[in-house]
């Protein structure tokens, strides 16, 4: 397999780290996304890392493809191997978990329980390790993608079955656990991927098809060559809220308002507007034909009608952030919000509860207040032309989509509203398509 050359672009956002990765040709042929950390060196290097890792995937897709023997087996071999592969990274990100926590008892402020305290968590770990294998089954469907909620989920279920008298408390599990699952994201170097992958390799071939076990001798030879493949970043330009943190020099920096103007282009070629609400800022952009960026607002001074003021409602409501959204669209009575500010969203939605008004009606009158801010970025931007685009990890919202489709219409009629499943790529797109003329206009 010849050497590939590649070029990547990273949007270090509030909540999440995006990077796509582009071929020579401008397909893109791998993603990644994780949680932004404080230390946002290590978000870089988790996410390029899985970004490689999904680009070898589609290597060995490509290869099998393109084998006329093996085309026929490709669906069901490689749902299967990207399976196992993921199973093993989560064991392996579960065993650091492990070590983390058991190294926490040895703090001098366990020392009176110690020894209870290590044998609930080897229980608590162990019982993590049985469900793995049911996150990875062939018809789960996982409410996320992303280990620490994934582990979050499991550990807290376990540990409130050991909050007994003999002074482990959940409380101190919890506490445990929150230090431990900070120094397992901040830790980078997950094993190799070819060490990772081949260990996948056996036990797809294993409880393979007839048909898939018949081709084992070809489907190992694509994967020992897709892990031989050689991969040279000939370029790679970083984005987003903590564009200034990431480890690049200045002339592979742009701006989130360029990059999310040319990703949405590239998504959408007939788009002119497009409006981008992230973890922490909104951004109005108007584009020409060319996807260059003639005008915008952005409003990036407070969370207020952001992914960040959505999360603190669904932590007020002891909600997960993907239930925000269906629930808001079962509302039969829409509430008026008067504020989007996040400093007094807790007060006036706990004041509205006590009033008995139904939390779907809230949501929903939540959702409006946060899309009518939106409207206000647009109209100063230049308003909303005939193709419009929604960006940005609020794109993923159902009743936030079915709100701006409602006011745009409100507002300028009929407009053409394009939102992609890979929305929450488009400023990582934008700065993988900078890199990449970067690379031409400098060969």
């Amino acid at each position: 397999m010849s050497t590939l050359r590649v070029h990547v672009g990273i949007d270090l956002g509030s909540t999440t780290t995006k990077a796509v990765v582009l071929n020579d040709a401008g397909e893109v042929i791998g993603r990644g996304i994780t949680n932004s950390r404080s230390n946002y060196d290590v978000a870089c290097q988790v996410v390029r890392e899985e970004a490689m890792v999904r680009t070898r995937f589609t290597l060995t897709r490509q290869a099998i493809g393109g084998d006329p023997a093996l085309a026929q087996v490709e669906k069901a071999f490689l749902s299967s191997l990207q399976r196992n592969f993921r199973f093993r990274q989560h064991l392996d990100q579960l065993a650091r978990l492990r070590e983390a926590l058991l190294r926490a008892t040895g703090d001098a402020r366990h020392s009176a329980h110690r020894s209870e305290l290590t044998t609930a968590l080897e229980s608590i770990l162990d019982g993590m390790v049985e469900r793995t294998a049911v996150h990875f089954s062939e018809l789960a469907v996982r409410k996320s993608d992303f280990f620490r909620d994934l582990a979050t989920a499991d550990y807290m279920q376990l540990a409130e079955q050991h909050n007994d008298s003999r002074g482990i408390t959940f409380d101190m599990l919890c506490g445990l656990f929150d230090a431990a699952i900070l120094v397992v994201e901040n830790s980078t170097g997950q094993g190799s991927f070819e060490t990772q992958l081949r260990g996948a390799l056996e036990p797809t071939l294993a409880s393979a098809t007839r048909a898939v076990q018949e081709q084992a001798p070809r489907l190992r030879a694509v994967v020992e060559a897709t892990c031989r493949a050689e991969i040279v970043e000939a370029g790679t330009v970083g984005t987003g809220y903590g564009r200034q943190r990431l480890p690049f020099p200045k002339e592979q920096i742009r701006s989130e308002i360029l990059c999310h103007g040319l990703g949405a282009h590239a998504m959408f070629p007939s788009t002119r507007t497009v409006l981008d609400i992230g973890g922490q800022d909104t951004k109005a952009i108007q584009v020409d034909a060319d996807g260059i960026v003639v005008s915008f607002q952005m409003n990036d001074r407070c969370a207020a009608g952001c992914g960040r003021y959505l999360g603190y409602i669904a932590d007020e409501m002891n909600l997960g952030l993907h239930e925000l959204g269906p629930l808001a669209q079962q509302s039969q009575r829409r509430v008026k919000i008067n504020s989007t500010c996040t400093v007094f969203a807790g007060a006036e939605l706990r004041e509205r509860l006590s009033l008995g008004q139904n939390r779907e009606d809230i949501l929903a009158g939540l959702h409006r207040a946060i899309i009518l801010r939106a409207m206000s970025l647009l109209a100063r931007s230049g308003g909303v032309s005939d193709e419009f685009t929604f960006t940005g990890g609020v794109a993923r919202n159902p009743a936030a989509v079915d709100a701006l489709r409602q006011l745009v219409q409100e507002n300028y009629g009929e407009r053409t509203l394009n939102i992609s499943a890979d929305s929450i790529y488009t400023g990582a797109l934008g700065a993988a398509l900078f890199a990449r003329r970067s690379a031409q206009a400098n060969p």
